[in-house]
């Protein structure tokens, strides 16, 4: 297993460097000036253009800035906006509202997503089976911004259950109605990928032959049957948290939460390619190290699985 996680580990350094190259190129290649509109209508002097582009390396060939800011990167220099604030300030400031967002969107889709799914293949066909799939179509047809607008006018404005708008510092208990909006999608897809695999299993050879040694229902459904079926559930889940790191733009929107989704897009509007850059990299890293966590999980799924 060291040999396998060492490895994987050597393998994550040409995809970072790839990745977040294009991403480096896709911001800073883009024709025009970044420093237009800081000046107002008039423009900027071309003394001060000239002076950015030096201080952003923006003079120099594109491999050559972007070597100059992965050794930036190296040191934990994720750099600094037009305005002089430090990069890892603002996500300092940001990611630990949006980690926890993800957090608890991934906590529902998760549990309501697989009890769901083991329930309906379970029962088998019939009403239950019918409810969830109905269910599920609705969440993956509606778009996450209609569910969180209706959500936030029935509870926040009509019951006054919950606040409409979330508070700079939110309390978990805050995030929890946004952390369902978010994890909504997925949670529909997970209940449909569990069913489907639990399902499959069920008429699995080896289901038959523990049910036939005369095994507790539990056991063979709890530790035979699930969990061969929760590979692929696995790896949707370790792939969805970075998607719902990044993903967060819209319900973060709607919920006036202060987060990394929010961040990013503020930084797009106002062609912040330091702070697009430093976030999207970041994101890069999250989804590099989830994959990396799913590959080792399955080892402890399925005993079948051997990396040495």
């Amino acid at each position: 297993m060291g040999r396998y996680i060492l490895r994987r580990l050597l393998q994550l350094i040409p995809v970072f460097i790839g990745t977040t190259f294009i991403i480096y190129a896709l911001v800073w290649a883009i024709p025009g000036n970044p420093f237009a509109g800081m000046c107002g209508p008039r423009g900027c002097p071309q003394a001060f253009i000239e002076q950015m582009s030096q201080q952003y390396n923006l003079d120099e060939p594109l491999p050559v800035q972007y070597v100059l800011y992965l050794g930036q990167l190296l040191t934990g220099n994720f750099g600094e906006t037009f305005n002089g604030i430090e990069v890892s300030t603002l996500i300092q400031n940001a990611y630990p509202v949006t980690l926890k967002l993800a957090t608890i969107a991934l906590i529902v889709e998760a549990v309501v997503g697989i009890a769901a799914g083991i329930l309906t293949a379970l029962r088998g066909k019939g009403f239950v089976d019918n409810l969830v799939l109905a269910a599920t179509l609705f969440l993956i047809a509606v778009p996450v911004f209609v569910s969180g607008f209706v959500l936030q006018v029935v509870l926040g404005v009509q019951l006054e259950w919950i606040q409409p708008s979330v508070g700079s510092d939110p309390a978990i208990g805050e995030l929890i109605v946004p952390g369902i909006v978010l994890g909504s999608l997925s949670m529909a897809y997970i209940a449909r990928l569990t069913r489907t695999a639990m399902f499959e299993n069920k008429r699995a050879d080896y289901i038959r032959t523990a049910t036939a040694k005369g095994l507790a229902p539990k056991r063979v459904v709890g530790i035979h049957m699930l969990r061969n079926s929760l590979i692929p559930v696995i790896t949707f889940i370790g792939t969805d948290f970075g998607a719902l790191m990044g993903g967060a733009i819209v319900t973060e929107g709607v919920f006036n939460i202060h987060g990394i989704g929010g961040l990013v897009f503020n930084a797009i509007q106002t062609q912040e390619g330091v702070t697009v850059t430093g976030v999207v990299t970041l994101l890069v890293i999250v989804y590099l190290l989830m994959n990396l966590l799913v590959d080792i999980l399955y080892a402890a799924l399925d005993p079948r699985i051997r990396y040495d």
